[in-house]
């Protein structure tokens, strides 16, 4: 039970990429989205999202009371969003074993939101769903830490990953051409993180005679000489990031910030790029200082890491092949995929009492 389809980055990659390895460990499956494609194409245009949202309730809704012919449920985050737990827990079938994975600080939407009604009806909802399931699955430990707060019967640290087949170095064929410091990202990251450093960026990059690429940004994204607003797809994302020759990921040092899985550095170091990325959380553990990248807090010192990268090819080069190989070691599907079989495997015959 998915938040979104395919076209959601956090559903795609913490659970529907690993389909294939399901299968190759004789786990069946079946795939039930919360919210469908049309949800996200009319957010991320600015348009109406009542009707898509009303669907969405009514179709989870469906899906909770047909849960109960599967072993296992695996959740992504929570099954009926801004519901209170009493509605949820209702919902809930109580014969079949719970697997959730979290992927972001979501439980910070209701803790720490600035209506007190809010906080007071949904603060401690997912608190009590962690402590109802059999498995938390997290991307990091801020997330691990909140989930062992809560009661939660078993945690696993599982990164978010790539699927190596799918992602590469840029072919060393391509001929050179204009420096570009890339992005990717949707909308309102892009507008919490980046907008706040564009005069940073386009100084540095005017300098070096380079670009600035993002991937997904928008109409968030205000136009400017020196920035390629790229349009998210999935078949085009590698190829994006393969363009690119920095790989940046600034943010603010929040706790939502802190729950980040830090996905686009992985992306970036699957194809072979150096990264420059702020030391929060689970950052400061993909990112080796000096080794595959740099780490920055101030203007200062992201102003030094972009302009030592762009002046040094062969110091990108050498960074983008150690981020590559700690890709390989521990960000890979191939990796990660038959560990998250296993950990199925052994909910669904903790519930079987096998």
């Amino acid at each position: 039970m998915t938040r979104y389809d395919r076209m959601g980055a956090s559903s795609r990659l913490r659970m529907i990429q690993y389909g294939d390895a399901l299968r190759s460990q004789g786990i069946e499956h079946s795939l039930a989205p919360f919210f469908d494609q049309t949800y996200l194409e009319r957010r991320y245009a600015g348009r109406s999202i009542l009707r898509p949202t009303i669907g969405a309730y009514a179709r989870r809704v469906s899906q909770l009371r047909s849960a109960c012919k599967y072993d296992v449920m695996w959740l992504e985050k929570e099954a009926l969003p801004w519901l209170t737990w009493a509605v949820e827990r209702a919902l809930l079938s109580k014969s079949v074993p719970l697997v959730i994975d979290y992927d972001d600080a979501v439980f910070h939407n209701y803790d720490q939101h600035r209506s007190s009604t809010v906080r007071r009806l949904l603060g401690a909802k997912l608190d009590r769903l962690i402590g109802s399931a059999e498995l938390i699955t997290v991307g990091n430990r801020y997330l691990a830490e909140r989930a062992k707060a809560a009661g939660a019967r078993r945690i696993e640290i599982v990164p978010t990953v790539v699927d190596l087949d799918a992602y590469a170095p840029r072919p060393a064929h391509i001929l050179p051409r204009t420096l570009s410091v890339g992005w990717i990202g949707t909308p309102s990251t892009w507008t919490e993180y980046i907008a706040p450093i564009m005069p940073l960026l386009s100084e540095v990059a005017e300098a070096h005679g380079a670009r600035i690429a993002a991937v997904g940004a928008g109409r968030a994204a205000v136009a400017h000489p020196l920035l390629d607003n790229l349009p998210w797809t999935e078949d085009s994302e590698v190829a994006r990031i393969q363009a690119m020759d920095i790989g940046i990921m600034p943010l603010t040092d929040t706790p939502w910030a802190r729950g980040k899985c830090g996905y686009k550095l992985i992306q970036y170091m699957a194809c072979g790029l150096p990264v420059v990325a702020s030391p929060v959380g689970v950052n400061a553990e993909i990112v080796e200082h000096g080794v595959n990248g740099f780490l920055a807090s101030t203007e200062e010192e992201w102003t030094a890491a972009l302009r030592t990268l762009l002046s040094d090819p062969s110091l990108r080069a050498r960074m983008g092949d150690e981020g590559r190989r700690k890709v390989e070691r521990h960000y890979s599907l191939r990796v990660w995929g038959p560990q998250v079989a296993r950990m199925l495997r052994e909910v669904a015959s903790q519930g079987r009492g096998d």
